[in-house]
């Protein structure tokens, strides 16, 4: 039998690389897998150089409830020696954050593989972040674990969004989220929106010797029920013109 692992993913910022390089480290505009296996190894207490297959195995979908923004930062980070001029230099680089984003992770596995994770992910061995060690999430973390399939949870998890995001629709009965998961989870008959290879496949994270290997995932999109919806006020008839001048 298999269980999920449902995850609220949301802070002030996170950061989910891929491609980052030193000077210029990227953020994707969901959470890939690389960062959620991190995020599950460190509650386990797992050390960067331990074994991280089993974790690696697991089937993740990340839901999209809260886009967020953007965020730049322009980042000095320290000082390094230049030997042929004989003096240090400050070395720069640019950051790049996803601020005030709501997103929901679906972690799929065997039953107590899946209990054991979410018994880990409330009482974490290590601090727990989002993509980088300065996106600490904000709580619940942990939602829930349920029996089934990802693609169920994903269907049947209500809308995670901000309160005041979603009191920002008040007048949609119905938001559109988008959905980015691992092949097989999402089902054949659906319509697929893009399918696209990400180096987001964590072979190690030994500081020594990182590795990484590509996946490739698919999105589509869900309609979910918007708890904060109001019903419109009907608008006065179409050939009504208010004047102001006529009780003169």
């Amino acid at each position: 039998m298999t269980s999920v692992l449902v995850l609220r993913l949301a802070g002030p910022m996170q950061s989910w690389g891929v491609s980052s390089q030193f000077v210029h480290r990227a953020t994707e505009t969901f959470p890939t897998k690389s960062g959620l296996v991190g995020l599950l190894a460190a509650a386990q207490g797992r050390r960067r150089c331990d074994p991280i297959e089993d974790l690696a195995e697991l089937r993740f979908a990340a839901r999209i409830d809260q886009q967020g923004e953007i965020l730049r930062d322009f980042h000095t980070s320290r000082r390094q020696k230049c030997m042929t001029e004989n003096k240090e230099r400050t070395l720069l680089s640019e950051r790049f954050y996803c601020t005030d984003a709501v997103f929901v992770g679906f972690v799929e596995g065997p039953d107590d593989f899946v209990d054991a994770l979410a018994q880990a992910v409330v009482r974490p061995v290590f601090p727990l972040y989002l993509g980088r060690r300065s996106c600490p999430p904000t709580l619940p973390l942990r939602l829930a674990v349920r029996e089934g399939s990802a693609w169920d949870a994903v269907r049947e998890t209500p809308w995670m969004a901000s309160s005041y995001y979603q009191k920002k629709h008040c007048h949609d009965r119905l938001v559109r989220t988008r959905v980015v998961a691992d092949l097989g989870i999402i089902p054949p008959e659906l319509e697929r929106a893009s399918q696209q290879t990400l180096q987001d496949m964590p072979i190690s994270f030994n500081s020594e010797h990182r590795q990484f290997t590509v996946r490739t995932v698919e999105e589509t999109y869900i309609d979910l029920e918007n708890p904060q919806y109001v019903e419109s006020k009907p608008q006065a008839h179409p050939g009504f013109v208010h004047d102001p001048m006529e009780v003169l």
